[in-house]
C-alpha cells in the first residue's frame, strides 16, 4: 500500500521486492543495503517534501509504503538538529537503514547481560553516516542509537523493516555503569501529505 506517490517510488518498491525474494536474512539485507545506496546516490527517487519537515521535540516517522504481499514496511524518519533515540531494539525484525540527507551518528550496542527488566549493554562501534550510506540490523544484533549530531541541519533516513514496526523496547540508563531499564514503547506515525 503506497501512502503517497513520489518520483521514483516504483523503482524503490521494485528494488525492495527483488531483495526480499532472497532465501536468507543476510542475503535480503545485503541486497537491500546495496540497492538503497544506489537509489539514494542515483537521484531518481525523490521523497515527498513532507519528509523534510521536522516535528517539535522529537524525530518524525512517516510510513511511505507497506507491502501487503511481502509484509515489509518503508518508513522515512526526519531528525531535527540534536534529535535522537535512546538505545532500542527492533522487536526481533531485520531492518535496513539508509541516510537520505544530512548525517546521522549510529552507535551499535551488544547486550551482555540481563536480569528481569534490567539490561547491561556495551557499545561496540559508532559511525557517522552521510547521504548514500546504509546499514542493517539483524537480530539478535539489533540494539542501537541514532542521533543527528548537527546543530543546524535536518537529517532524513529511510528505514525498511521486515514487518510493520509498531512498537519496540527502549532502554533508559540506570545509575549503575552500563545498566539500563527496559520499557515498551508504542511507535506512532506522522502524516504524509
Amino acid at each position: 500500500m503506497l501512502t503517497t506517490e513520489f518520483p521514483g517510488c516504483r523503482e524503490l518498491i521494485d528494488a525492495i521486492d527483488a531483495a526480499v525474494e532472497h532465501d536468507t536474512t543476510p542475503a535480503i539485507t545485503d541486497s537491500l543495503r546495496n540497492s538503497l545506496c544506489k537509489l539514494i546516490r542515483g537521484g531518481h527517487v525523490q521523497l515527498p517534501s513532507c519528509v523534510f519537515e521536522t516535528a517539535a521535540g522529537r524525530y518524525a516517522r512517516r510510513e511511505l509504503y507497506r507491502s501487503e504481499e511481502h509484509g515489509y514496511c518503508v518508513v522515512a524518519m526526519t531528525w531535527g538538529p540534536g534529535q535522537g533515540t535512546p538505545i532500542h531494539d527492533h522487536s526481533g525484525m531485520w531492518c535496513v537503514e539508509g541516510v537520505w540527507s544530512g548525517a546521522l551518528e549510529v552507535t551499535q550496542y551488544e547486550r551482555v547481560q540481563n536480569e528481569s527488566e534490567r539490561y547491561r549493554f556495551l557499545p561496540v562501534g559508532a559511525i557517522q553516516a552521510g547521504p548514500g550510506s546504509a546499514g542493517s540490523l539483524i537480530p539478535p544484533h539489533e540494539y542501537h542509537t541514532i542521533r543527528n549530531p548537527s546543530d543546524d541541519t535536518v537529517a532524513v533516513s529511510l528505514h525498511i523493516y521486515a514487518g510493520n514496526m509498531t512498537r519496540c523496547a527502549i532502554f533508559q540508563p540506570l545509575p549503575e555503569h552500563d545498566w539500563y531499564l527496559r520499557h515498551e514503547r508504542q511507535l506512532g506515525l506522522d502524516p504524509v501529505h
